[in-house]
């Protein structure tokens, strides 16, 4: 059995161009112009941000650790005085834990 095809279906959708039209990096069809984004999206800052940003400039802009506690520790050590205490220690870590599971 054979079929004959004269031409299009009637009713089947027809076929322009079997090449996809080329994208630039901007999102729209090389050689015609791009729209800007509408701005209709607003971010709003918190007062919390600004926190957060005052933080992170003493942050940056101190020493990462406390030198002069370093000095004082190694002192301790090096003498043989340092002195541990367990309790304080284990009462550091509830405190801690308690803040953590709030």
């Amino acid at each position: 059995m054979s079929s004959k095809i004269d031409g299009p279906v009637p009713g089947a959708p027809r076929v322009v161009s079997s090449t996809p039209p080329r994208i630039d990096r901007a999102g729209g069809e090389r050689g015609k112009p791009v729209a800007a984004p509408e701005a209709a999206d607003r971010v709003r800052l918190t007062g919390e941000t600004a926190s957060l940003r005052a933080i992170e400039q003493n942050l940056s802009t101190g020493p990462a650790m406390d030198l002069a506690k370093v000095a004082a520790v190694k002192h301790l050590l090096d003498s043989g005085s340092y002195r541990i205490d367990p309790q304080e220690i284990a009462s550091r870590l509830a405190a801690l834990e308690r803040e953590l599971s709030r």
